[in-house]
């Protein structure tokens, strides 16, 4: 019967999909987990006890988080929601945008992009819009105008109709009636501007399909009937802009709803200015992606190179600079891009990550300078279990975890470290539902849906609860208030760092056993830390159906209150408090840097399951550096 020392000296792979259970002989099993739960990781290796979720405000409903920075001291939260956004810095509320245009349905498709104290959204299905901060009190939201130049407006236009079909104007000024050779008009082009000839006129009213009233803006050049018209790309009849990015000083707009493959970039630093003209090399670009499959525009994001990402396909944009004669398009990967909704690509490391079609894998978009080109690598492979229709996700740089929001209410969240080759998956859950992210500076806010009401949250360090709040006052004292959001919940509470029975919020408040000075209230979490099952080498002269038992399991902490362990045995509580009388803690506990060892008993013959296995919402500090175990094994 030999014993065997065994030691896990990082958790640098993260929770592993079940299937992996059988590839013991693969390096990441032995830097894995079967289960983390409520925990981050460290680039370095360890693991701690995810930060708890501070109570910033209620939200107005179901919507989308955007991080908005004006500069490294002036960084805002956007929260959108049905047809109103409101803004906050620095946790506290500091203005409204009211009778927006996108409606809560609409919310998981819009697209956005920022420049200096300008947001712009796009919404296939709406006019796109700016939103425009001009103090932190003060913002607006006005449509996009493009530029005017001697009655010309300088935006994409297009040819919808069969190119045979002709328009003919009644008179070269004023106004005149336009008629067509086939079904052209309908109500919805009222407003919008046709070109005869490179002339425009403005639709005023619409007659029949085949005849329209307008109003000219350029003097025409001839009353004859023309095939040279087209008239604006954009507009309530042919939809509008899909996505949109600011690269090489243009902004770039991908795909619309009826022209889905369709590229414009502006004229460089002449941002709303897309005329074309005569191909100069500061001139407006724009071209179609054609190719032999479906390529729907789902995001433009620029990167090392401007790339586009498409229903069916990932491609590259090149050219330097980007000239209407240097501009080349190359297709790189064919994963593709969810169509129902917009995942925004985020970068990580010059790296950009982005969500495959099937909904089950996030790829990393890199370009190798080998092969010259882009490859779109799968950083879920190994944790695909935890992938479940992802619809929002951000990067926190200063932790270096990329939050990814799930369409059953978990977050996944990948320590992302590409020069150290580290990718650990750990799921993050909570009492009720994620619905959207956004990290604004290094803060990284939530919106959670909790039995009916939405709530903006940000995970706090500072906190070991979620939904949480804290207060402090000079008198001791038993009533704590302030808490209408958690109203009916039963809340764990922290009172001058020792941890009170749980309580039942009534009326906004709770009332403690004894008077305290300060307090942090919120809902429980719970941590799980389990290991994946042991695998023996050869040498061992073990078989995978063996009889083993654990005899100590030694855990290195740091930093840690709090530490409950079950080897199979039932849970036991390692000691780091001492209580009172009552049962109660009469002191916070003490924090510990060092080894805890266990020791147990008992053989085991199931050789699927972990060793051990630490679950505790005991909302203290929790931070695992490394596992040893020594165990016996019968031949």
């Amino acid at each position: 019967m030999p014993r065997l020392h065994k030691t896990q000296t990082n958790f640098t792979s993260g929770e592993l999909s079940p299937l992996l259970l059988g590839r013991g002989d693969l390096r990441a099993y032995e830097n894995g987990a079967a289960k983390l739960r409520n925990t981050f990781i460290f680039p370095t290796g360890g693991l701690r006890r995810r930060a708890g979720l501070r109570f910033i405000d209620a939200a107005q409903g179901t919507g989308r988080l955007v991080s908005f920075e004006f500069n490294t001291e002036q960084v805002y939260l956007l929260v959108f929601t049905d047809s109103r956004v409101d803004i906050y810095r620095d946790g506290q509320w500091v203005a409204e945008i009211t009778a927006t245009p996108w409606t809560e349905a609409m919310l998981p498709q819009i697209n956005w992009t920022q420049s200096a104290d300008t947001l712009l959204v796009v919404h296939p299905e709406t006019t796109p819009r700016k939103i425009t901060r001009t103090s932190d009190t003060s913002w607006s939201i006005d449509t996009w105008s493009y530029v005017t130049d001697s009655g010309s407006t300088h935006q994409p236009y297009f040819k919808f109709a069969d190119d045979s079909i002709q328009l003919q104007p009644s008179a070269t000024t004023g106004s005149i009636t336009l008629t067509a050779t086939g079904n052209v008009f309908v109500t919805g082009h009222e407003g919008t501007l046709f070109r005869l000839e490179g002339k425009e006129v403005l639709i005023s009213t619409v007659t029949t399909a085949t005849q329209a009233n307008a109003v000219v803006q350029e003097t025409l050049t001839s009353t004859s009937a023309t095939k040279d018209w087209d008239e604006q790309t954009f507009s309530p009849v042919h939809g509008h802009p899909v996505s949109v990015a600011f690269h090489q000083d243009r902004l770039v707009i991908g795909g619309s709803r009826d022209l889905p493959n369709r590229l414009w970039m502006s004229k460089s630093s002449d941002l709303f200015n897309f005329d074309t003209g005569t191909g100069l090399d500061d001139e407006a670009i724009e071209f179609a992606i054609l190719s032999d499959q479906v390529n729907a525009i789902r995001s433009v994001f620029s990167g090392r190179h401007l790339q586009v990402f498409t229903s069916g396909a990932e491609w590259m944009v090149t050219g330097d600079p980007l000239t209407p004669t240097t501009v080349q398009l190359r297709r790189q990967t064919r994963i593709g891009s969810p169509i129902d909704r917009t995942l925004p690509p985020i970068n990580v490391d010059g790296a950009t990550l982005f969500l495959a079609r099937n909904e089950k894998e996030i790829r990393e978009f890199l370009f190798t300078d080998i092969e010259q080109a882009y490859q779109a690598n799968d950083l879920a492979l190994l944790s695909q279990h935890l992938m479940n229709a992802p619809v929002d996700q951000d990067f926190d740089p200063s932790q270096r975890l990329v939050h990814i929001v799930m369409g059953d209410g978990t977050i996944a969240t990948v320590t992302a470290f590409r020069t150290e080759q580290v990718t650990a998956w750990t799921r993050q859950e909570t009492d009720g539902n994620f619905l959207s992210v956004a990290v604004v500076g290094n803060d990284a806010y939530v919106l959670v849906a909790r039995d009916g009401q939405y709530r903006i949250e940000l995970f706090d360090e500072s906190v070991h609860t979620d939904s949480a709040l804290t207060g402090t006052n000079g008198t001791p004292t038993v009533q704590w208030s302030g808490l209408d959001h958690l109203e009916g919940k039963t809340v764990k509470v922290i009172a001058d760092g020792i941890l009170r029975d749980d309580a039942v919020v009534t009326s906004g408040s709770v009332t403690l056993g004894e008077p305290a000075t300060s307090v942090e209230i919120g809902l429980p979490y719970t941590h799980t830390i389990e290991p994946l099952p042991p695998v023996f080498d050869s040498r061992s002269g073990s078989r995978p159906n063996v009889t083993l038992r654990l005899i100590e399991a030694t855990f290195r902490l740091h930093a840690t209150q709090a530490l409950r362990v079950d080897t199979g045995k039932g849970a036991k509580e390692l000691p780091f408090k001492t209580l009172g009388p009552s049962g109660v803690l009469d002191s916070a506990p003490a924090v510990f840097t060092g080894n805890k060892r266990v020791r147990t008993l008992g053989w085991k013959s199931e050789g699927t399951k972990g060793l051990w296995r630490i679950e505790q919402d005991t909302p203290y500090p929790f931070t695992l550096l490394s596992v040893t175990t020594e165990i016996m094994v019968n031949d």
